[in-house]
């Protein structure tokens, strides 16, 4: 079964961390892709940039319409994301609970299943 986890960040709640607990997130970090690239359970991950950089498309009476900058006025926002192939939701929470984001107040991890990738619907 594949699943996403999804890391949302809080750019104060980061701001607020010492050069050293940024460093230990890093590291931890490291150490979780290698565990997972170990067991054969990582598909990809990858950071964002973020949201300040992006392009919101939509399309309105056939007119393409792009404005800067994120979706939502929120706090938190999708700051990455693992995507893993494991054998069930528990083992997802599981590894999820590795990710050093996961010990820090104010930062979030999600966990939620693939539906279907390649047009193909997961069983």
């Amino acid at each position: 079964m594949k699943f996403l986890i999804g890391m949302h960040i809080n750019p104060a709640v980061l701001d607020a961390l010492t050069d050293e607990e940024r460093a230990a997130i890093g590291a931890g970090h490291g150490r979780f892709i290698e565990e997972l690239k170990q067991s054969g359970e990582l598909i990809t991950t990858q950071a964002l940039a973020d949201p300040s950089q992006a392009a919101v498309v939509s399309v309105r009476d056939g007119r393409t319409v792009v404005t800067d900058g994120p979706f939502l006025e929120a706090k938190e926002y999708l700051g990455g994301f693992y995507l893993v192939d494991c054998e069930n939701k528990e083992r997802a929470i599981e590894l999820a609970v590795r990710i050093p984001d996961a010990a820090i107040e104010g930062l979030g991890i999600e966990v939620r299943q693939v539906m279907f990738a390649d047009g193909q619907l997961e069983a």
